[in-house]
């Protein structure tokens, strides 16, 4: 299997052929990858319905009024992550792209709220044992793409897999517009 670069901040964008239910038409934010470690990311395309002002109220701060918690991947669907635009990235945890990065752990709300420009709350990540991530490139699973700003925090989060799509032109756009399951067409 040959090398690759490191992935972080880069979109995982599923393809039609990627089957397994948690992942079929996604799009992750690659925020870890390293050949020894593995990688590591968040779905930002599955909203949930629960609101984060009864989910996890001390984070309520963080975002706007009804937001609600998203599912950022089966692994450890306990754990809570805040990806926030910083205005100094300095302020992040760990920066994945252009400001955009985690939360400390250890940050008081409040606190991020005044250095951030937006923040989502995810409950689980995604994550693959060193050189799983590989195979399934191989596999072409994944498209990858670059991320923007806006893709982490899109309003339509249930529609980020088309949006992320459509706006790479080509027979990308078209594959965009593919309904969820073919056979209705």
């Amino acid at each position: 299997m040959r090398t690759m670069s490191s992935l972080k901040g880069r979109l995982l964008v599923a393809s039609p052929a990627l089957v397994d239910p948690n992942f079929r038409r996604t799009v992750v934010l690659v925020a870890e990858h390293t050949e020894d470690g593995g990688a590591m990311g968040v779905v930002l395309s599955r909203p949930s319905e629960a609101q984060v002002a009864e989910a996890a109220p001390m984070l309520e701060p963080l975002v706007e009024p009804g937001a609600v918690v998203h599912v950022g991947g089966p692994v450890e669907p306990g754990a809570v992550l805040v990806v926030a635009e910083f205005d100094d990235p300095d302020d992040a945890a760990a920066v994945v792209f252009d400001g955009v990065g985690f939360m400390s752990g250890d940050s008081e709300p409040e606190d991020v709220a005044a250095a951030t420009r937006r923040a989502r709350i995810f409950v689980g990540y995604a994550g693959w044992s060193p050189g799983q991530l590989e195979a399934e490139l191989e596999e072409e699973s994944w498209l990858v793409l670059d991320p923007e700003p806006s893709d982490v925090f899109a309003p339509d989060a249930e529609d980020l897999w088309s949006s992320v799509l459509a706006r790479q032109g080509g027979t990308l756009s078209l594959l965009a517009r593919m309904p969820p399951d073919p056979s209705m067409n």
